[in-house]
């Protein structure tokens, strides 16, 4: 089992930036792969971006790619989303989530989800 628990949302002006952490419970954080997701209100939860186990293969979705960068801290069962240059429509509830599929672009690779944390982007 993992547990998984996201910080770090909150209310910032287009342009700005936030870092979303997302701690997990468990010994076994390291053999997952991490996801993060986000939900707009009226919106279909979307892909974002993910990271492999050891931290060095990363994948974004193209309205992000370039601006928000994703890492991990092993030693910390910790995993990171780092948002830059934050528009509006990146509005939204952002949850992380743990999985050992290939198929990081889709929510059925994933085995474990955080409650989400929401982030406003205002203009």
């Amino acid at each position: 089992q993992v547990q998984l628990v996201e910080s770090g949302g909150g209310l910032v002006q287009a342009g700005g930036s936030l870092r979303l952490s997302c701690a997990a419970s468990g010994r076994t954080f390291s053999s997952y792969a991490m996801g993060w997701f986000r939900q707009a209100p009226g919106k279909e939860r979307e892909f974002v971006g993910a990271i492999n186990w050891s931290g060095d293969i990363t994948s974004y979705a193209g309205s992000v790619k370039g601006r928000f960068t994703i890492s991990r801290d092993n030693a910390k069962n910790t995993v990171y989303l780092q948002m830059n240059s934050l528009k509006p429509e990146d509005t939204a509830v952002y949850y992380c989530a743990a999985g050992r599929d290939s198929r990081w672009d889709s929510e059925r690779a994933y085995d474990y989800w955080g409650q989400g944390t929401q982030v406003t982007a205002s203009s």
